[in-house]
């Protein structure tokens, strides 16, 4: 694993047409080298594809949808574009915009472009080739949590963004919402939640307030610093970006968080180095979250439970799309079984609670 991810080749089927978008560009960078770039791509989820063209005086990002993509909603270029442009000053750790295209002649579909941050991305697990002592894994788990707290912060309505949400009543939305999406993906191998969704519904406090929500921070979303590690110098895929209530946010990042006294369920599904020694644990990043931001939290269990449940909802949509074959990727066979572990874990957290 090299330390800094400069892309591999373009996977079979999602060819980019190199030379329009090259034309295209050329209407927007004056002083582009000569002939076509190299062309990298970048693995990662089934979310939007994103390529580096490496020209000899620029290197950007091209970011699209996937072929076939139906609903502008689900892989919205706009809307990830339009947040990392009006964020340019506010949150400088947002990538520098090139130029939106919706003309559907170029390539036949939304795309955008940007100035790629050259650094590490902290997946899975850290690269051989980084060595971080137990003192730097604390400091690059703060200061992660210090970049979605200063986001957090950003005044919405002063860099133009007040329409991005709806605004007040964000925790109902999204408790009816996850609730009633996952009642459309279940399948009979996979607990209901009927206890759990009725005990969400009961507790859903008013929002603390309204901020900026990333809606998908994770390690594997930021950007370090070769030269600093531990520093953050970028935060990547704003696709799910909208206006909404900082501990939902909280929670959800932390049902991602595993832990190495989870299941053994759980830890299997871990998407981040938050298993290493010196990441502060859930329970600290509540707390480390409240110190910095001032935000009395009277009932963390609701939403630790809702981040829990989401999860469960997200993989299940997944899984049923695989239970009636509309899929065959065998990464998404045992997704039910993850799912019980989730429940478990609910369960655990709303009897500790004991409301």
């Amino acid at each position: 694993m090299a330390l800094i991810d400069t892309g591999g080749a373009v996977r079979a089927g999602e060819d980019l047409d190199t030379a329009a978008i090259d034309a295209w560009l050329r209407g927007h960078l004056s002083d582009l080298s000569e002939g076509l770039p190299e062309v990298t791509q970048y693995s990662g989820g089934a979310s939007n594809w994103t390529y580096r063209l490496k020209y000899a005086n620029y290197d950007l990002i091209v970011r699209r949808p996937p072929a076939g993509t139906k609903a502008k909603s689900a892989h919205d270029m706009v809307r990830e574009y339009t947040v990392q442009a009006a964020l340019a000053e506010a949150y400088p750790v947002v990538a520098n915009m090139v130029a939106l295209c919706q003309d559907a002649s170029v390539i036949g579909c939304d795309f955008y472009v940007m100035h790629r941050i050259e650094g590490i991305i902290p997946r899975a697990n850290l690269p051989k080739e980084l060595s971080l002592s137990r003192e730097q894994v604390r400091e690059l788990c703060t200061n992660t949590l210090d970049q979605l707290i200063a986001l957090h912060q950003v005044d919405y309505r002063a860099v133009g963004l007040e329409k991005l949400g709806k605004g007040d009543g964000y925790c109902k939305r999204q408790v009816d919402g996850w609730c009633d999406r996952y009642e459309k993906a279940q399948t009979w191998n996979v607990p209901r939640y009927t206890g759990i969704r009725a005990w969400l519904k009961k507790h859903t406090p008013a929002d603390v307030k309204t901020c900026i929500v990333h809606n998908d921070w994770r390690f594997d979303n930021v950007v370090l610093d070769p030269a600093k590690p531990t520093r953050v110098i970028g935060v990547l895929d704003w696709e799910m970006a909208t206006l909404g209530d900082p501990l939902m946010e909280l929670g959800n990042v932390l049902a991602y968080w595993i832990e190495p006294t989870d299941g053994g369920i759980l830890r299997k599904t871990r998407r981040q180095p938050t298993h290493l020694d010196g990441m502060l644990t859930r329970r600290e990043v509540v707390d480390y979250y409240q110190a910095k931001t001032g935000i009395a939290i009277e009932h963390w269990a609701f939403y630790e439970v809702f981040g829990l449940f989401r999860v469960a909802a997200i993989l299940q949509q997944i899984y049923y799309r695989y239970y009636h074959k509309q899929t065959d990727n065998p990464a998404f066979k045992r997704f039910w079984l993850v799912n019980w572990a989730i429940w478990q874990r609910c369960r655990q957290v709303i009897k500790a609670d004991g409301r």
